[in-house]
């Protein structure tokens, strides 16, 4: 388990209850889910570390992980939604409210359609209820941002992450919906920067790092880092899932390592 420059120190740890994480390219490797990194929220959930997924990803994909992985909630497209899981029944929370997020998506896409050129839409939009979500592989970073301030020109929130722009109309993003959830997660407002970490890849996750303080990166982020105005504090020396899996043994060590 090593780190990019100074590894996190056991007593800055100790106290981190819950890990909010990014997905693409943070958990996932080449669009896959390791095996070793799947065991790695088994054992923080084992360790009494409860896991919230914060994804740019669909509706759809959300419910699948707050059914099928061992998490205690999960916030998709950029902060439009939370899902937790109660008695096999999924809660389904919107940012405001569905009917408004909907009607603001449509509009929103009829208004992007034009723009998009050689772009795609995401192969998940049917799956969303409230962002529009582009595919950026193949595109240089030029064009990638060239689109993004095109589309930011209509009014709209625009994240960039590794795999897609997503761009929205309303007031939340990831940082947002995480500050609710740890609301309803009872964790108080003075208890944050001891209990909870974050993990991510890319410059969608720029809210979160000036957010939490016990920032991590996984190792592919330093393409992006100069980008990011507040940079993780720490970064795991591999990327991707593989990253993820050290720096979640490193809080299960911090957790369980007994106080002299």
């Amino acid at each position: 388990m090593s780190f990019l420059g100074q590894a996190p120190r056991p007593e800055q740890l100790r106290g981190v209850r819950y890990l909010f994480t990014d997905i693409d390219d943070t958990l996932t490797t080449q669009g896959r889910l390791l095996p070793e990194t799947y065991q790695a929220i088994w054992d923080l959930h084992n360790a009494g570390i409860e896991v919230v997924p914060v994804t740019g990803g669909s509706a759809g994909w959300c419910e699948h992980i707050v059914r099928a992985w061992p998490v205690v909630a999960v916030i998709g497209e950029s902060g439009a939604l939370a899902m937790t899981l109660s008695g096999g029944k999924v809660d389904l929370t919107f940012w405001e409210d569905e009917a408004i997020q909907t009607e603001r998506q449509a509009r929103h896409l009829e208004a992007i359609q034009p723009l998009l050129g050689k772009f795609v839409l995401s192969a998940d939009q049917r799956f969303r209820l409230a962002d529009i979500a582009i595919e950026i592989a193949g595109h240089s970073r030029q064009e990638v941002d060239a689109l993004a301030r095109r589309i930011h020109a209509l009014g709209a929130s625009v994240a960039i992450s590794s795999i897609h722009i997503n761009s929205w109309h309303g007031n939340y993003d990831k940082r947002t919906m995480s500050e609710r959830v740890l609301h309803q997660l009872n964790v108080s407002p003075h208890e944050i920067a001891a209990s909870t970490a974050f993990v991510g890849d890319s410059r969608n996750d720029a809210p979160m790092f000036g957010f939490f303080s016990n920032a991590f990166g996984v190792a592919n982020i330093l393409p992006v880092l100069a980008d990011i105005p507040t940079k993780p504090r720490w970064i795991s020396s591999r990327p991707a899932g593989l990253g993820f899996v050290d720096i979640a043994h490193t809080l299960i060590a911090a957790r369980t390592m007994p106080q002299v």
